[in-house]
């Protein structure tokens, strides 16, 4: 995740080379073709992907399989991501959207529509979470799934308590009642700087539809955001990870698989501190991550390759079990690790799977007042 999966209009990505190094793992399938070249001669991969997303052996394990070089670079909104694919010409070869947006950018013609034949690994992907993504990319034509989540509350309940003890651990109150934010501020209150999955969150805790497109509903959401903006430290869509399992935040709006791994990092610490997440009762949604080729690709050859590679059982099992996110496909489950696939925060039970809406993709207008609505609150005027 999500991102969540999630305005910056900068480039964040630093660009890494990363080497060729690790266990090899066998993936069945891939295309292969001539590609661009590096300065050694081989082919080059460029992937733009959320920052802190994959495996330590993913990219060592493909480079050393393929023979084809990674170059990565990471974004932390989706914002950053689309203002480069909307320029064109961006120079990857893959690219990690949330469905939401991606739903925008394909009808925008920025992506290449999916050759399949070269995908045998599809096989493996779980039909009824491919299903509901197909809101999104009908058919499936564009895209594949890479992660799945929730978005909700990660906090440390030592910390709140000492300061509110009879808090509201199971609501959006804690975060956007402001009779509830001021009390536990002192501790230390992050919430995402993803303005559509924030108005989806507000709009939850109002009893709106989440995908809500009205003019009204976004002048209450509007209120409510301006009345906590005192109460709120940090505005971040990473940094939150660490600085809950360090106890320098006691509240952060996130995304699940994010704070299973501040829950993780706190334990493997060893100093006291454990953070939990729960999804508010008012409702959220389910967001997916998807994989993508640009349109202008300069090697998607390399890009069908990765995609395939990904969807190898082991690969992405091993991914959700480092990570602590929920991957989209089937023949993987056996190979999650009990402790993830077992573990609600990650994969939410199936009845609560249901009610969650998907979060759908917002009218230019909407963006556009979404935008406006989010720069007044993060500069707090």
């Amino acid at each position: 995740m999500f991102s969540v999966r999630r305005l910056a209009i900068l480039w964040l990505g630093t660009v890494l080379s990363l080497s060729a190094c690790g266990d090899h793992r066998n993936a069945t399938g891939a295309a292969a073709g001539s590609g661009k070249t590096g300065a050694e001669g081989g082919k080059v991969l460029n992937l733009y992907i959320w920052s802190d997303y994959l495996a330590a052996t993913t990219l060592p394990d493909f480079e050393k399989q393929y023979g084809i070089k990674v170059h990565v670079a990471y974004f932390d909104t989706n914002e950053t991501l689309e203002t480069k694919l909307l320029a064109g010409s961006s120079g990857f070869d893959i690219v990690v959207p949330t469905a939401s947006y991606f739903e925008r950018q394909i009808k925008a013609g920025v992506y290449l529509p999916l050759d399949k034949s070269k995908l045998p690994n599809l096989k493996n992907m779980d039909a009824q979470l491919m299903a509901k993504v197909a809101l999104h990319d009908p058919d499936n034509a564009h895209g594949i799934i890479y992660m799945w989540g929730t978005n909700g509350v990660g906090y440390n309940e030592k910390m709140v308590k000492e300061l509110m003890p009879d808090a509201p651990l199971d609501s959006w109150r804690l975060v956007f009642d402001p009779a509830v934010a001021s009390k536990v501020a002192k501790c230390g209150i992050s919430v995402l700087d993803s303005p559509a999955e924030m108005m989806r969150a507000v709009y939850s805790y109002l009893g709106k539809d989440p995908n809500s497109q009205s003019a009204d509903d976004l002048a209450l959401a509007e209120a409510v955001l301006l009345k906590i903006r005192p109460y709120i430290r940090n505005i971040n869509s990473s940094e939150y990870i660490e600085a809950l399992a360090n106890g320098d935040l006691c509240i952060a709006v996130g995304y699940n698989g994010d704070v299973m791994q501040a829950r993780d990092r706190a334990r493997e610490a060893n100093k006291g501190i454990e953070v939990k997440y729960y999804v508010p009762k008012e409702g959220s949604i389910l967001w997916f991550d998807m994989m993508a080729i640009p349109k202008d690709a300069p090697d998607p050859d390399s890009a069908y390759a990765f995609l395939n590679y990904i969807m190898t059982p082991q690969v992405i099992a091993d991914i959700s079990n480092f990570k602590r996110y929920a991957n989209g496909n089937a023949a993987s489950q056996p190979l999650v690790s009990e402790s993830v696939k077992n573990d609600p925060g990650i994969y939410p039970p199936a009845e609560q799977r249901q009610k969650l809406p998907v979060q759908l993709m917002d009218s230019a207008e909407q963006t556009r007042a979404i935008t406006r609505v989010w720069q007044k609150f993060k500069t707090g005027q």
